[in-house]
């Protein structure tokens, strides 16, 4: 997840991923940012998150967001 947390740092440097658990909610993360997220999800740990799956709730924090990367990995 470090490294997760690393790639989401360069994304919103100003943003505490570490602590923050409403990311959307209080504005750190918008329709773009989710969108680059996904994608760096697909590049970096070669798997798709389901079009059904995005959803501002699944991108609350970095824990949902690497939960649902872990999820994708152990299928």
């Amino acid at each position: 997840m470090e490294e997760f947390i690393a790639y989401l740092k360069e994304l919103k440097p100003d943003v505490d991923f570490e602590h923050e658990t409403e990311l959307v909610k209080s504005g750190y993360l918008n329709s773009f940012d989710i969108i680059q997220i996904v994608a760096m999800v697909k590049k970096e740990y070669d798997v798709k998150i389901p079009v059904a799956d995005i959803l501002p709730v699944n991108f609350r924090s970095a824990e949902t967001m690497w939960s649902i990367v872990e999820k994708l990995l152990d299928d």
